[in-house]
């Protein structure tokens, strides 16, 4: 079968990652990269075998290249995507899909007029251990789901990240950073929010960087560092999540859900792998649970691979434009109802997405 070419945008940190990994699957093939810096671009090709490094028009307007996997920081997702959605791309942005709603919506608006798909990070949710998790909940191992808690707690990037100060940045924060990872994981096995509340604060309204190039440079915070909400999820589920840079340890989980007949252990939404635990009503003790299903290693780029597979197939992409723009929502709704103090009615919503089949080869989706 033809692979579906691939134009990289945006050679930082995180693209290596991608372009390994993209040349495990069958169904996509890296056509070019680009970068503002055209020498990082010229280095990422080199490295991975990627046919040509060029300039981000020169990309969007290269006819092979049918999506654009856009890795820029945050505040420049909605911009590309615009532009590659102009050009006749479907678009699959790293995570989260836009910094504001609006912007949100001017990509999903404009993919539907053009007739092109959108894709969003993050797709660590196809991986093992959350899919495992999916077929737990699905086949009513812990009944049905009451409650969740979700806890994303540390004290920032800022003595390892060689440029940390986006972090900290009006749009960014510990919610919109990772807080996609967290959200997303328990609307892809809860399902869709209702309505959220929310509480935020900046605790340290200055940071110095402890990490080189820039050890002892000092900045101005000016994001939310200490995010709490609290989600009414449609099938009336009440989930807590927490996203700190304020705190120096904690031994909270990861994840929880709580159902009528168990509780379920879903492991790190950042990763692809488990441990994924279950304690059954009655039972008294947790007990690990064999992950069901393959891509456990780092598979970043399953995401991209399995929306191509859909635009051949004609199909529902999995890490699709409804899902991150409603994760972007609750995200927002946090912020917003900690502002108003209020309870924010969502006025998105998103399907869950299908679950992966077991027994998948390596490489290969369906």
């Amino acid at each position: 079968m033809k692979r579906t070419k691939i134009g990289v945008v945006g050679c930082g940190d995180i693209s290596g990652t991608y372009l390994e990994i993209s040349r495990m699957f069958e169904d996509i093939e890296v056509a070019a990269c680009s970068d503002i810096i055209m020498g990082r671009a010229k280095e990422k090709a080199e490295k991975f075998n990627v046919p040509k490094a060029c300039t981000v028009e020169e990309l969007l307007t290269d006819p092979e290249v049918e999506i654009v996997l856009n890795l820029t920081p945050p505040n420049a997702h909605a911009e590309i995507a615009i532009k590659a959605l102009n050009a006749g791309k479907s678009i699959y942005n790293e995570k989260p899909l836009a910094i504001t709603r609006e912007d949100g919506k001017r990509i999903l608006s404009l993919a539907k007029e053009r007739g092109v798909r959108v894709g969003c990070a993050p797709d660590t949710f196809l991986g093992g251990g959350m899919q495992t998790c999916r077929k737990l909940v699905d086949d009513g191992w812990i009944g049905e789901p009451i409650a969740a808690t979700a806890f994303m707690m540390g004290h920032g990037p800022e003595n390892w990240h060689p440029n940390p100060e986006f972090f900290y940045k009006i749009g960014v924060g510990p919610m919109l950073d990772m807080g996609p990872y967290y959200v997303t994981a328990l609307v892809s096995l809860i399902g869709p929010v209702h309505r959220v509340t929310g509480l935020t604060k900046i605790t340290f309204s200055e940071r110095t960087i402890t990490s080189k190039p820039k050890y002892g440079t000092k900045f101005k915070v000016e994001a939310p560092t200490h995010v709490t909400g609290l989600m009414e999820f449609a099938n009336g589920a009440i989930g807590t999540i927490i996203t700190s840079f304020d705190v120096w340890g904690a031994r909270l989980p990861r994840i929880e859900i709580y159902g009528t007949e168990g509780t379920l252990s879903v492991p790190d939404p950042n990763n692809f792998s488990g441990p994924v635990g279950v304690l059954r009503a009655g039972s008294g003790e947790w007990k690990e649970v064999p992950l069901t299903h393959g891509y456990t290693e780092q598979s970043r780029s399953i995401g991209v691979a399995d929306m191509a597979k859909a635009i051949r197939n004609g199909r529902p992409h999995r890490a699709n434009g409804e899902m991150a723009f409603h994760v972007l929502d609750i995200m927002r709704a946090f912020q917003d109802a900690s502002d108003k103090g209020i309870c924010v009615e969502m006025q998105s919503t998103c399907a869950r997405p299908a679950p992966l089949p077991m027994g998948l080869r390596n490489g290969t989706l369906d």
